[in-house]
């Protein structure tokens, strides 16, 4: 079981490896950081969506803007879109599951709002309808998916495709690279802190 640990956390490695190894993806992470700093400053919101795992990483995302990241500092308005589990389920049983983000996003997004849609395959139809209803509204939208993107790849603003196929290896990426850009943007907003 020990050589099985090993490999697991190897495995994690080097995933995030290959992440540091793309000058692409590294370029992407600085442009996005830069895209909700500048939303946050011009005061526009964030909203994550994803499901499952994915949807977890997106309400911890979005605590991490509306409460704290690491310094003592006034919130940032940013939501993960799950979390009203009565609209969730009154959207799901009335109109279907694949527009429970976009009706919320068509409810609440404003142009220069970012959205950020968390997918390991990059084809979860809620997310998929989600951009389409925030390019309409003249949201940036942001994915963070597996290596190939999906069909989400087309769809977005800014991709951040880990360079991997195994899910468990793509979402630990993810909550790096959401640390990441929450380190950045409350540096960057909140410098003389």
């Amino acid at each position: 079981m020990q050589q099985q640990i090993r490999e697991i956390i190897q495995a994690s490695i080097d995933t995030k490896q290959k992440l540091l190894a793309d000058p692409v993806l590294i370029d992407t992470i600085e442009k996005v950081t830069n895209v909700i700093s500048n939303a946050f400053a011009n005061g526009n919101k964030v909203l994550f969506c994803g499901n499952g795992g994915s949807a977890a990483d997106a309400q911890h995302l979005a605590a991490e803007f509306s409460g704290r990241f690491y310094t003592d500092r006034d919130p940032l308005p940013s939501e993960a879109l799950h979390c009203n589990s009565s609209y969730i389920t009154a959207v799901a049983n009335d109109y279907g599951y694949d527009v429970v983000y976009s009706r919320i996003v068509k409810g609440t997004g404003k142009p220069g709002d970012v959205l950020v849609g968390l997918s390991t395959s990059g084809n979860s139809v809620n997310i998929i309808k989600a951009l389409e209803t925030a390019k309409k509204i003249g949201m940036i939208c942001v994915v963070l998916t597996g290596e190939t993107g999906g069909k989400m790849k087309d769809m977005c603003d800014y991709l951040i495709n880990v360079p991997s196929n195994d899910t468990p290896r793509i979402q630990e990426s993810h909550i790096m690279v959401g640390h990441i850009i929450c380190q950045l943007v409350e540096q960057e907003l909140f410098k003389n802190k």
